[in-house]
């Protein structure tokens, strides 16, 4: 059926929450990977939280179709494949650098949906979008140089942006539990495997601190993020996903204001008020027509059909 004004706006709620939920676990971060590698804590964190999704939703896993498992398994993939290049980058680029240039999925999506889905792109997305990245590049930037780093980390922004695309054009309502489960499952195994060739071993949180972050960014912003990210897209367009999604930067910051004492800048307010804006452009023009079908196991939803060649 089509998606309803009400169900809409719960998506983009959805989505807010996911972008705050990773937002939060910035600070965490930024003082596990002082005592943990990079691909280390990621092998920790995605494989606890896909035993939890498992242990939770393996039921919804069994009920999926061939189908929706072969998108759950690539989706996956492309989701660890880009959590594995962002994390890399970042350990020859500035983390500022690399929230920028993470952040511009924002750009790529659109680009993507018009080009595999071709999905129609309004001028009003295209503003907030411009807009919204101006808002990161103020946030973040400092001076650029391109490099390996920084090349490696615009990689996985635009498999980031593929992710989100796949996942508005596959995701059903329905499905929804089993395909994050699926999707979890398959990061986890990349992360593993990454770190076990990388580093040749995983080694285990040695403090309390440490588990219980890892096990809050494994369970909020890991295992119920793609619960709700899996749900939300299946009512909405990727490009409106995407401008949602990308006010992570703003919410990082805002919760290392809050948790670590840095003071509130001037990019931080500015920076953070074009992204909101960008937001309330894209959302406040007329309503849509309906996005998504999204309870059709066997078609494709009505507005990522491809259009016929002329």
């Amino acid at each position: 059926m089509p998606t309803s004004g009400r169900t809409t706006g719960r998506a983009l709620f959805g989505l807010l929450a996911v972008a705050a939920a990773w937002g939060s676990s910035f600070p965490l971060t930024k003082a596990l990977l002082d005592r943990m590698t990079a691909l280390n804590f990621l092998a920790v964190r995605f494989s606890l939280a896909a035993v939890l999704m498992l242990l939770v939703f393996f039921p919804a896993v069994r009920r999926l179709s061939r189908r929706a498992m072969t998108r759950g398994l690539w989706l996956g993939l492309a989701y660890g494949a880009a959590q594995i290049l962002q994390t890399i980058g970042l350990q020859d680029t500035a983390a500022s650098i690399s929230g920028f240039i993470t952040g511009m999925y924002l750009v790529l999506t659109p680009l993507c949906a018009a080009l595999l889905l071709r999905t129609p792109i309004g001028p009003r997305v295209w503003l907030g979008a411009g807009i919204a990245t101006v808002g990161l590049a103020i946030l973040g930037l400092n001076g650029l140089s391109i490099g390996f780093g920084e090349a490696i980390t615009l990689a996985s922004a635009a498999i980031y942006a593929v992710h989100i695309v796949g996942l508005s054009a596959w995701s059903r309502a329905s499905e929804a539990f089993g395909l994050a489960t699926v999707q979890l499952a398959v990061t986890a195994m990349v992360s593993v495997a990454t770190a076990l060739i990388v580093e040749g071993g995983i080694t285990l949180p040695t403090t309390g601190f440490d588990a219980l972050a890892i096990g809050y960014m494994a369970v909020v912003s890991g295992a119920v993020a793609m619960i709700v990210q899996s749900w939300a897209q299946a009512h909405l367009a990727p490009s409106r996903a995407a401008i949602t999604m990308a006010t992570e930067p703003a919410w990082s910051a805002l919760f290392s204001i809050i948790f670590l004492g840095e003071a509130l800048t001037w990019r931080m307010g500015v920076g953070g008020g074009l992204m909101l804006a960008a937001m309330i452009i894209v959302e406040s023009g007329p309503a849509p027509a309906p996005e998504k079908a999204t309870d059709r196991p066997d078609s494709a939803p009505e507005t990522y059909r491809r259009s016929p060649r002329k």
